[in-house]
């Protein structure tokens, strides 16, 4: 019996042989693995992968990447970094994202403590990375003092923290210009700093004591970090309040934005908030804060009816159509895979080193702008170019429900005339109104 087995298990051995490569094989060859890595806990992970899945759904849609003369299609791997609390869990994720995932080029990445290390493991392996949500000057100066290791490095969104505070200070200076002629307030505007304790805020707030002073002319009554996960604010809101704040200039990338946004109405603080504030970028923001997050104001990149440019309106609508909420700026991984797409098929490869070299060169109108990255011959390599013309971003308010953009407005400079069809009147918030017109 076994003897008659015996030709049976070699013949059928010989099958698999045959069978298995065709199952697999040629169709892996045509795949391009782009991992997203983010906090996927939160939203500013959760809108990486909203934001990576329409552009790739897209891609594939219309015939996928077209590499010189072969069609490609798109895997996405999502990699959740862990990186609110994490660094360490942020590099291991990467680390696995490309050598046990296949990523061939990464995209998203969030908290600047976490991006660092998510860099070096990137690099270890000359693989592209796209950020889609560090502001930190310094992750764009690496290239500077290192080209070929950090070459593979790119920034896609936002600009980095010092065109960030130059954002903040003209939102600020118009809410500060609006509430003195509103109010009839004179002398200096007295201004509090409300800032996360996080590595990219450090930088951010040294630069705002010294010059919302000396550009604006308010002054700074205090400085106060809470941690960016907290949940009650209570004591820093209470001693800005005490302190004559009529404003509160805030750095909040992390959640600690939502307790920040509902007490501040619940406590009737008679401040109006100006800065960034991450989570009042989304749609929940209203309700998370029960409508006491009206009139908090944040810089942001996308609001309904605001055209940044040609492709913006559609992004937005297909995303709120889609996951019915408005996407906030780390859903740039969107125009940072049709970035891949771009240089992919003007190259006609998948070498790493050419599609670097033409990134360096492209000038692409996303959705969230146009993007042209800063050369090598200066201080933030491969940093997306900020300004009139390029990447600019918006501000947001809350109104009564609605997000409503309201800057750029009332411009000066080389920022005079620039605005956008739809950007609406920033409004002094009723509990400041009360508190400065009571009899």
């Amino acid at each position: 019996m076994l003897k008659k087995l015996i030709p049976l298990l070699v013949v059928c051995s010989l099958l698999v042989l045959l069978i298995v490569p065709s199952c697999g094989g040629e169709e892996e060859d045509n795949v391009i693995k782009i991992g997203v890595i983010g906090p996927m806990q939160y939203v500013q992970g959760e809108h990486h992968w909203y934001g990576a899945t329409m552009a790739a759904e897209e891609i594939n849609d219309a015939g996928g990447i077209d590499v010189d003369g072969e069609m490609y299609t798109i895997e996405l791997i999502k990699a959740d970094s862990n990186e609110m609390t994490s660094p360490t869990d942020a590099a291991a994720a990467m680390e696995k994202l490309i050598t046990v995932d296949g990523a061939q080029f990464v995209v998203g990445g969030f908290r600047t403590e976490s991006v660092f290390p998510m860099i070096e493991a990137a690099m270890d392996y000359d693989t592209i990375f796209l950020g889609c949500g560090a502001a930190t000057e310094s992750l764009c100066q690496l290239a500077v003092d290192d080209y070929d290791r950090y070459k593979y490095w790119f920034r896609v969104t936002p600009f980095n923290s010092t065109k960030l505070v130059s954002n903040s200070l003209m939102t600020l200076g118009m809410a500060g210009g609006i509430m003195q002629q509103g109010l009839g307030l004179e002398g200096p505007l007295q201004v509090a700093i409300l800032a996360e304790q996080a590595e990219w805020a450090d930088a951010m707030v040294a630069a705002y004591q010294a010059y919302v002073p000396a550009m604006l002319g308010m002054e700074v009554v205090g400085t106060w970090r809470p941690s960016a996960t907290a949940t009650d604010l209570n004591a820093e809101l209470t001693a800005i309040e005490d302190s004559g704040a009529h404003l509160i200039l805030t750095i909040l990338s992390g959640p600690v934005g939502i307790p920040y946004a509902r007490q501040l109405g619940e406590l009737e603080i008679p401040a109006a908030s100006v800065g960034i504030n991450v989570e009042a970028q989304k749609d929940g923001f209203w309700d998370a804060t029960e409508g006491y997050g009206n009139y908090e104001t944040t810089l942001n990149t996308y609001a309904e009816g605001i055209a940044l440019t040609s492709k913006t309106a559609a992004f937005v609508e297909e995303f709120i159509e889609r996951f019915d909420e408005t996407p906030t700026y780390n859903a740039g991984t969107y125009d940072a895979i049709y970035l891949l797409k771009e240089v992919i098929e003007s190259t006609g490869t998948l070498d790493a080193d050419t599609i670097v070299e033409e990134l360096e060169g492209i000038d692409y109108i996303g959705a969230g702008g146009r993007i042209v990255f800063m050369g090598t011959d200066t201080t933030t390599p491969h940093d997306v170019t900020y300004g009139p013309g390029y990447t600019t971003g918006i501000a947001t308010q809350w109104q009564d429900g609605e997000m409503k953009a309201v800057w750029p407005n009332l411009g000066v400079g080389e920022w005079e005339g620039v605005t956008y069809e739809g950007v609406v009147m920033w409004q002094i918030p009723d509990r400041v109104i009360a508190y400065y017109t009571q009899d």
